[in-house]
């Protein structure tokens, strides 16, 4: 497998490939091959060589958070009060373990960290924030963003 941000020498049939299984991930191998002009073993080939270099790197349901009634979804900065590395590595490995936390990126600005998190409504989160993000490994302070609309996201 490719090391975590190392780039992969892609042609454009493969472009192609990733293209089109980004809109269709439970497409056959078949409708794969001709959906981007290929016969079908060596469409095969080049799937399973872009799984194994990590360029796939699987395949996941796409759910409506709604219809599980999780359609509140809040941004909360994070600013540490330790940056040093292995304070970053500790937060890093609880937030992990939040579920409610779906996406955690460290950021370059005047806070550390921004959360997306996700919950069944405000009171949820608030509990949330209070039990589990504020609790996290050299947490000093948090920020809410509570978001009134999705437009776009990676779903979509």
């Amino acid at each position: 497998m490719a090391k975590a941000n190392q780039p992969v020498d892609l042609d454009d049939l493969d472009r192609k490939i990733i293209a089109v299984l980004r809109a269709d991930g439970r497409i056959t191998v078949t409708d794969l091959a001709k959906a981007v002009g290929m016969s079908k073993t060596p469409c095969q080939v080049r799937l399973r060589r872009l799984t194994e270099t990590g360029v796939i790197r699987g395949f996941r349901a796409v759910v409506d958070p709604a219809s599980l009634g999780l359609d509140h979804v809040a941004f909360a900065e994070v600013k540490l009060s330790d940056t040093r590395e292995s304070a970053l590595t500790e937060f890093n490995r609880a937030v992990r373990r939040i579920p409610e936390v779906e996406e955690c990126h460290m950021i370059a600005s005047s806070f550390d960290y921004l959360l997306k998190v996700r919950t069944a409504d405000i009171r949820r989160y608030r509990v949330v924030l209070g039990e589990k993000i504020s609790s996290l490994p050299h947490v000093a302070s948090t920020s809410t963003f509570v978001a009134m609309e999705t437009v776009k996201d990676a779903s979509s």
